[in-house]
């Protein structure tokens, strides 16, 4: 190789570097170049590098491809597992849908059959309601309206279908249209959470319905028995009693009937109604078939029952009745229910009608100057008899009445009175 060379003008220059190959007398020499050199030394590193690193491929092979196996199985199994745990989620989300369904469609159809039950009672109740307001309890205790939701209240019960809520009405049985807009239909109106609450709403609404249905009838059958017991009580005074089988008579106490039924309390209630209900018509049949009412209301008495100064020979005589000062023309009642037995001039009496009210009872009304019924006709207290007169021994006009039991003349005050005791029950 040459060396290089100092050049005192030009500096120090490199010369391209030779190489001499000698074999005996041939002598070769080959000039390299700096870049040729570079690019063998580099190749050759390559060739030293592919050569090692082919080397490890062949030694370590196995375990590369191994670890990769290993790797991949780790992988497919690690999603496996969570496929697998993704099904237990979906299968046990699905069976809780389906449970849910399940007890939802349970729900409802319970919901449905209380539903129907409760019209049931009101087709039941409805006789009876009409009775307790013909007998005047009902519009005490305003039962007429609180048994029973009104149709345009809210709905209570609640069917779903596919396309939304359809209102129920807690009387009448099936389905009916909803006039109400449907609510939107947004993820929080389809979770089952809403759909129980609501569910709940309306048992809760169906349990209130039936609870004031059940306390309505309890405050009517109450006010029906303490009606007629007051009646009954206020009619005892006049000695009149009803008419009750011996097998019957001193029994009593409150009404339980003995049945497994379910709605047997429903049942005991409207049967306890009924028999409230009967035991008042009784009483009210009673009082107005005794003399109790006033024959002429608002007139003031100007003679009563019992001895007195006769007004026309001023010799002490008795009074076999009360007289009524009144207006001639005047209407005359009649007292209670009956049958007229007597409807003509009787002497003293003048114009006179008498009436037979039964259990031993009369009445009789004088001095009257127009007779307006017949012998032989039904009255009913209240109904128009005649017109006050002054015809027979009368000294102006007025009313004579009496009332007579078993023929004999009693005092009407006593009768008077209890009417007036029990007129807010009639």
């Amino acid at each position: 190789m040459k060396k290089v060379k100092n050049s005192s003008i030009f500096g120090s220059t490199n010369e391209p570097h030779t190489i001499i190959i000698a074999r005996g007398e041939t002598i070769r020499h080959f000039t390299v170049r700096p870049w040729a050199a570079l690019l063998g030394s580099t190749i050759a590193l390559g060739l030293v590098g592919s050569y090692l690193l082919a080397t490890s491929y062949l030694v370590f092979r196995d375990d590369l491809i191994s670890g990769s196996v290993a790797r991949q199985a780790r992988l497919q199994q690690a999603y496996e597992d969570r496929i697998a745990a993704l099904r237990t989620q979906l299968d046990r989300v699905t069976s809780r849908q389906l449970l849910d369904q399940k007890m939802m469609d349970g729900k409802v159809a319970e919901l449905i059959q209380r539903q129907k039950a409760l019209s049931e009672r009101h087709d039941r109740l409805a006789p009876v309601l009409q009775r307790a307001e013909h007998a005047g309890t009902a519009s005490q205790t305003e039962a007429s309206t609180n048994l029973v939701m009104d149709r345009d209240g809210e709905d209570v019960v609640k069917s779903e279908d596919a396309d939304g809520f359809y209102g129920i009405d807690p009387i009448i049985t099936g389905p009916t249209t909803s006039t109400r807009k449907p609510a939107p239909h947004n993820d929080k109106a389809k979770t089952g959470v809403d759909k129980a609450e609501l569910l709940d709403s309306v048992d809760h609404s169906l349990a209130d319905i039936e609870a004031r249905q059940s306390k309505q009838i309890q405050t009517l059958s109450n006010t029906a028995y303490e009606s007629a017991d007051k009646i009954m009580e206020a009619l005892a005074a006049t000695g009149v009693k009803p008419v009750i089988d011996d097998d019957k008579a001193g029994t009593g106490g409150p009404l339980l009937l003995a049945s497994t039924n379910p709605t047997s309390g429903f049942d005991t209630k409207l049967a306890d109604l009924d028999e409230a209900l009967s035991k008042l018509e009784s009483a009210k049949a009673l009082a107005k078939a005794i003399p109790i009412a006033n024959p002429a209301p608002g007139m003031p008495v100007s003679s009563p029952f019992g001895v007195r100064k006769d007004p026309l020979l001023g010799l002490m005589a008795f009074h076999s009745g009360m007289d009524f000062r009144a207006i001639s023309g005047s209407l005359v009642l009649a007292t209670a229910n009956g049958t007229v037995t007597a409807a003509d001039y009787n002497g003293g009496y003048g114009n006179m009608v008498e009436v037979d009210h039964g259990n031993g009872l009369s009445t009789r009304y004088g001095h009257m100057s127009q007779i307006l019924v017949s012998v032989g006709q039904q009255v009913k207290a209240g109904d128009v008899l005649g017109r006050v007169g002054s015809t027979g021994r009368s000294t102006g006009p007025h009313l004579h009445y009496e009332v007579r039991k078993n023929g004999n003349a009693i005092n009407p005050v006593g009768f008077l009175t209890i009417g007036r005791q029990i007129a807010a029950e009639l």
